[in-house]
């Protein structure tokens, strides 16, 4: 974790750490008095829930490596406002950090962040029992700003029809290609996933070495066996899940990306790794992937040169009526019951996740916030990078299938450790069918789910 205090001098920054220690207050030297206090005592029941009393100080903002440019733009924007932004690793691929962090701060009654966003879409199945997320639609934030976020965003923040967080950004599955590779190759864009098996079949054959696909990183289940509508993740109830990852749904996508991984059409590397983007970048024919690989992967990370990249709806199994994708993050803000200062952190947390400043010209996914994501499709169409228009991620937001959840347990670190070591020693993926049923049975009910197979 590191701290960014642009907002003080040095001096005043080393003052601030000191009285910290002191005080007893920091949990480690990178978090400062600032982002201290709290408890129970003197506490007033406004905006449904128990608050601190408010004062005047500094505001403490948690955000992951690639959120920090949205909070120091803020600051930018903001300069009266005296700020530490804290940097962590946003929970990435369920690391509960934040969790644990909070387990702590709870114990200590002293250390909450104000505001933190996370990566993973399931925090509130345990920020809200921990006494941590404050409710935001009870007054902290306004209904007509909360009705204009997209249809069903905001889902996997409300319990009981109380919204504990916002969403940050839509991370709908779309097939990712590179335009002027696929017609110099003489292929079509897949519609279905027959289409696509045959055509990475095809690219083995006629020009090994290029790529149709990425199964290496701890969220592939996210962008292929959710799409699939692959029953691994139904949570159908506050603590009840249904868990079956040898449907036909699951094997036939397992089946394929088996055939694919062995014709090492689709890598097994993970995209943000070294060697992939050492000996990939410029051999991607086709990638499934969230809207957010457009911008954090593609041209970021890999460094694809603009006018190639474009984007096409992911493929559907023949015969079916019902198109469905996945979803990989997309990322939540939550604003912290023990914050000392809620009016500093609601309009940080307003100002981040709908103002166009940052959601509709730099954010790097697909905005949550309905109103700053016409304006992103309008800049990302304007910047001359994509070779097509993006309108399809539009069309894909409203096809995320609703079959799988956002249990307390992440599937992502469950996948990375049960399924990602056989891959690499050579395993099919069918094969680890069962074992991946049986990791996730048993995180769901060491967390208290009650399991249906």
């Amino acid at each position: 974790m590191t701290v960014d205090q642009s907002s003080s001098s040095p001096k005043r920054a080393l003052g601030r750490k000191r009285a910290a220690s002191l005080a007893g207050c920091a949990v480690t030297v990178l978090l400062t008095v600032t982002a201290c206090g709290g408890g129970t005592a003197g506490t007033t029941t406004k905006d449904g829930f128990a608050q601190v009393p408010q004062k005047e100080g500094t505001l403490t903002v948690w955000v992951d490596a690639t959120r920090l440019e949205a909070a120091k733009l803020y600051k930018e924007q903001h300069p009266d406002v005296e700020m530490d932004i804290v940097s962590y690793d946003g929970n990435a691929n369920g690391s509960n950090y934040l969790q644990t962090k909070v387990q702590l701060f709870n114990r200590t009654k002293k250390g909450w962040p104000d505001v933190v966003f996370s990566s993973q879409n399931n925090e509130v199945t345990w920020a809200v029992d921990a006494g941590f997320a404050a409710p935001l639609n009870k007054g902290l934030i306004p209904s007509d700003l909360l009705g204009k976020f997209a249809s069903g965003a905001n889902d996997v923040c409300t319990v009981d029809g109380t919204v504990y967080c916002l969403r940050n950004d839509l991370s709908q599955v779309v097939l990712w290609y590179n335009a002027p590779l696929l017609k110099k190759f003489g292929y079509a864009v897949p519609k279905t996933w027959e289409e696509y098996q045959k055509l990475g079949e095809k690219v083995a054959e006629e020009h090994p070495g290029y790529l149709v696909g990425d199964a290496g990183d701890s969220f592939t289940p996210e962008i292929y066996l959710w799409a699939s509508k692959c029953g691994a993740n139904d949570i159908t109830g506050p603590k009840a899940v249904s868990v079956n990852t040898t449907s036909e749904a699951c094997t036939k996508m397992a089946e394929l990306m088996d055939v694919l991984i062995k014709n090492k059409s689709m890598s097994i590397s993970g995209v943000f790794s070294t060697d992939f983007a050492k000996n990939n970048a410029d051999r991607i024919l086709l990638m499934p992937g969230p809207a957010w690989f457009g911008g954090a992967v593609f041209k970021d990370t890999l460094k694809t040169p603009a006018g190639q990249i474009a984007a096409a709806p992911i493929p559907q199994w023949e015969g079916e009526t019902a198109p469905a994708t996945g979803n990989v993050g997309g990322g939540t803000w939550l604003v912290s019951q023990h914050s000392a200062h809620l009016e500093a952190a609601t309009d940080f947390l307003k100002w981040v996740t709908t103002d166009n400043a940052y959601q509709g010209e730099k954010a790097p996914g697909f905005p949550a916030y309905a109103p700053a994501a016409e304006a992103w499709l309008k800049g990302q169409d304007a910047s001359g990078y994509f070779a097509s228009d993006l309108t399809v991620l539009k069309d894909a937001s409203s096809q995320v299938w609703p079959g799988w959840g956002s249990g307390k347990f992440s599937q992502e670190a469950i996948w990375a450790a049960t399924v990602k070591p056989g891959l690499t020693e050579g395993k099919s993926i069918v094969s680890m069918l069962p074992a991946w049923q049986d990791a996730i049975v048993k995180h769901a009910q060491a967390n208290g789910y009650k399991v249906s197979q």
